[in-house]
């Protein structure tokens, strides 16, 4: 299924996307798209008879969407988890995964306005596979078992200013929670619509132009091991989201003078069968 919440910032409602690409009413079956939902199965099956039956009222065109999962518990992200952008920012790949947070009020919906920080002159792209939690993970024992506590996937832009992640001393976390930097959508798609999260293509635009051209087979640690990994470390819950990295193409690793972003600048991205995003820069 592809579960999505449309509506004006801060009101939105549940829907999702058919077979036939129409956008349907899901607020008279479920309250909302969020952890609870997805850690009840019940729920679920009725979501999913609901999508079966073909009774769903279809929803008006031009409505925003925002985020699909809310009341998001916490944002763990993985940094350095591809061959190819290791190579290209010169850093040795890592042993283990590099484990940083984003605060969820950094969530906005995958066509918001992304807001370049004040003194900022640093402001990156990259564009992630987000992987969402439906089932609690406490001390996983196998990459194998830890993929059944995924309830689906979600393209995230993991908005960073290097500057500050990389310049300003102590952690990488000033750089990376800045207001809107992380755009989340358009769907949570669910994890039986996603074969492999190992074979799946990135991509993302700045003005039209391609820069990051990528695959998920060249993460270092794939999603399962990840997910795996992170919960000897953590507990992790229905509605916790994982972005898993960024593949070669970000400003950070380009020639001087690097392209970072401006206010006017239009980024875009998409990953293979989870959807696209557009966003605008504007000044903070």
């Amino acid at each position: 299924m592809k579960l999505l919440r449309v509506g004006s910032a801060g009101a939105e409602k549940p829907a999702l996307l058919d077979a036939e690409g129409t956008l349907r009413d899901l607020s008279g079956v479920v309250d909302d798209i969020d952890g609870a939902l997805l850690a009840d199965d019940a729920a679920l099956g009725r979501v999913r008879a609901a999508a079966e039956s073909g009774e769903l009222p279809a929803l008006e065109a031009g409505l925003r969407t925002g985020p699909p999962l809310a009341r998001i518990g916490k944002i763990v992200c993985i940094g350095l988890n591809y061959h190819d952008h290791a190579r290209e920012t010169g850093a040795e790949p890592p042993t283990e995964p590099v484990i940083f947070f984003k605060a969820a009020d950094t969530v906005v919906g995958p066509h918001d306005t992304v807001l370049v920080p004040r003194g900022s002159v640093k402001t990156d792209w990259e564009v992630e596979l987000a992987v969402v939690i439906g089932r609690t993970a406490r001390y996983v024992e196998s990459a194998q078992a830890a993929l059944g506590h995924v309830a689906g996937y979600a393209v995230a832009h993991d908005v960073s200013e290097r500057e500050f992640q990389i310049e300003r001393g102590g952690t990488w976390d000033k750089g990376k929670n800045c207001e809107t930097f992380n755009p989340l959508g358009p769907w949570l798609v669910t994890a039986d619509e996603v074969a492999d999260p190992q074979n799946l293509s990135l991509k993302l635009w700045v003005n039209g132009e391609l820069k990051q051209d990528g695959t998920t087979a060249e993460q270092i640690f794939p999603v399962a091991e990840v997910v795996r990994y992170v919960s000897q470390f953590m507990t992790l819950y229905p509605g916790d989201v994982i972005n898993t990295g960024t593949p070669a193409g970000v400003a950070l690793g380009q020639p001087e003078p690097k392209p970072f972003l401006r206010a006017g600048d239009v980024v875009e991205l998409e990953i293979e069968g989870l959807g696209r995003q557009r966003q605008e820069l504007k000044d903070a």
